[in-house]
């Protein structure tokens, strides 16, 4: 009979009997490659010292011509003190809409609240699945005093409160507003054209992160790997960079100052399978950037070791998932030619970063792959399957535009450039033994490090939230 192998399974027999190996080790691991940084490497980094406590604050002093400039200095070319009362409110628009439950307290916090202005709510479901309108009466409006603007502003349906004193006429455009503002002098001057300034107070706070693994003698004696502990150190680290970098993206999603909603929506709530970004959702936010004085250039931290750093000009960078790119590529300008305009076009003439796949319009793509999303949050979905959905709602995609040198984290005892990430690893025997563990077999390794965030310029930090199809 002819000897054969008979191809066994572990443990079963040729015709010469068992066989011990039925496998070869590849002693080289399979490794993952380093997931690359995106939001941290555009933080403009602070440093705090000890003994300092766990918060790090900054004064921010506002521009005299700024409606943020809110004080009771004022007083007109006229020598008129101006009633520090004369508090104004913009809503962005006469028709809102807010949660169905909602809609009764808004609708009288906003009447108590204004000087002859009616809040009138409509039935459930008249602003979309879940919501209801308030309808006011006018779009701007006085207030009796900053208490009560204060109150209408807490209600997050997009007010601004304006001020006509002290300020002379804020960040107004209006040519008859600015014409009337004037500080002109008379022959005498006198007391006249009096102003304030004002200063706001920006905090940060940080917190220590960290996590740990346990292990037993004998997976380290026995374990097949004899490389295992420095490939579960590595990917510690790893993890704690990602988390870290996790930390950053939601913080700046919460940070944005200036938040628009794709196609007609008017919240995470009512974004639809229609409220898709388009070009002009782009250019807009574009427009209020400009506005907003952010700069046309992103300076990021690049090198091995975070010590260098590299300007992408002419351009903002705008972050987003992959699963937008299907959208970014279809996009039409307002000519009708395709805005979306592919990395390789213009790549030689200048600095590509990490991740960049095009541009549209003033902006400079950069594509995500763990970029996150509002699972779920949208309008209801159970009657389209065109675009991404949880649980038969909409998911909403966020795209982050991060203006220059808009937001700072905050580290403990670094260098200013880098994580400082502070490893424990005590290994089985006499130094692990004590009373839970007498015969010291179990050993573990810990990893913690501090993080913090303080927004700088909230109004550099742009989103739009859409809907994605499929």
């Amino acid at each position: 009979m002819t000897r054969t192998y008979n191809a066994p399974t572990e443990g079963s027999a040729s015709t010469i009997g068992t066989q011990l190996r039925t496998d070869y080790y590849y002693k080289e691991a399979l490794i993952e490659l380093v997931k690359e940084k995106y939001f941290t490497q555009l933080a403009d980094v602070r440093s705090m010292p000890k003994n300092m406590g766990k918060k790090i604050k900054q004064f921010h002093y506002l521009p005299l011509l700024d409606d943020r400039n809110i004080n009771d200095q004022g007083i007109d070319a006229n020598g008129v003190n101006i009633s520090p009362a004369n508090y104004w409110i913009q809503m962005p628009r006469t028709v809102l809409a807010v949660a169905n439950a909602s809609k009764a307290a808004a609708a009288t916090a906003l009447a108590d609240n204004t000087s002859g202005v009616t809040a009138t709510a409509g039935a459930d479901g008249s602003g979309g699945t879940g919501l209801a309108t308030i309808t006011l009466s006018a779009s701007k409006f006085t207030v009796a005093n900053v208490t009560k603007a204060n109150a209408i502003n807490a209600l997050n349906l997009g007010a601004t409160i304006l001020q006509a004193s002290g300020n002379l006429y804020g960040s107004s455009k209006d040519v008859g507003t600015i014409a009337g503002k004037m500080p002109v002098l008379s022959e005498t001057g006198g007391r006249v054209n009096r102003v304030g300034f004002k200063r706001i107070e920006l905090e940060g706070s940080f917190e220590k992160f960290g996590f740990f693994d346990e292990y037993s003698q004998e997976s380290m004696d026995f374990d097949t790997d004899a490389d295992l502990q420095r490939h579960v150190v590595r990917e510690m680290t790893r993890g704690a960079n990602e988390i870290t970098e996790d930390a950053v993206q939601i913080d700046l999603l919460s940070a944005a100052g200036v938040i628009r909603y794709a196609g007609d929506a008017t919240s995470k709530a009512t974004i639809g399978a229609d409220d898709v970004v388009g070009y002009g959702d782009l250019m807009r936010l574009g427009i209020t950037l400009d506005d907003n004085r952010t700069p046309k250039h992103t300076t990021v931290i690049t090198g091995s070791r975070l010590v260098d750093t590299r300007v992408v000009p002419a351009c903002r960078i705008i972050y987003c998932g992959s699963e937008l790119l299907p959208t970014l590529k279809a996009m039409k300008d307002l000519h009708n030619n395709p805005a979306f305009l592919e990395t390789q076009k213009y790549a030689a003439a200048g600095t590509v970063v990490n991740g960049e796949h095009g541009a549209v319009d003033q902006f400079r793509i950069v594509i995500v792959p763990e970029m996150m999303k509002y699972a779920g949050a949208g309008a209801d979905a159970t009657a389209d399957a065109t675009c991404y959905e949880t649980s038969g709602r909409f998911d909403v995609f966020p795209m982050l535009c991060v203006g220059d040198q808009s937001f700072t984290t905050i580290g403990f005892q670094t260098d200013g450039k880098v994580v400082k990430f502070v490893i424990y690893n005590k290994k089985p025997g006499e130094g692990v033994a004590d009373r839970n563990d007498p015969y010291g077999e179990t050993g573990f390794m810990s990893i913690k490090w501090y993080y913090g965030f303080m927004a700088l310029r909230p109004e550099r930090i742009g989103l739009i939230l859409t809907a994605a199809k499929l």
